[in-house]
């Protein structure tokens, strides 16, 4: 897994400028199998496809996570990243306000699982890719 990469990524998504198919791209590229966003502790461990782990510290401070879960909230933020009509600080306002805690996604296996606070979940699969 190169981490180097990986920080490098995580870093540009943070700032909103990687669409989100890019950055999924890209993490594949760099040996990532599936990472676990925790907005809660404000981090993420990515997962190799080697077995190994890294974590890293989230520089975008998540705003506290509503107690009340929205499954509409969550795929409204869901479909704004889709379109690229918001990049990922937006998306983590977004989702946060709609009571998600935490979220894996499993890039080779091409879902994300989003959790709420009292263990709700939404899971979305990726979009087919037209080629």
């Amino acid at each position: 897994m190169n981490t180097q990469e990986i920080h490098e990524i995580f870093a540009e998504s943070q700032a909103g400028r990687l669409f989100f198919p890019v950055v999924v791209r890209r993490m594949l590229a760099a040996g990532v199998e599936s990472y676990f966003c925790d907005f809660a502790s404000a981090q993420e461990t990515f997962y190799g496809v080697n077995g190994e782990t890294h974590i890293a510290s989230m520089s975008l401070k998540p705003a506290p996570v509503s107690s009340a879960f929205s499954a509409t909230g969550i795929v409204a933020a869901i479909r704004g990243a889709q379109a690229d009509s918001i990049r990922y600080p937006e998306f983590v306002r977004q989702s946060t306000a709609a009571g998600v805690i935490a979220y894996w996604a499993f890039l080779t296996g091409k879902k994300v699982i989003y959790f709420g606070r009292q263990g709700e979940m939404h899971v979305e699969e990726f979009p087919s890719q037209k080629r």
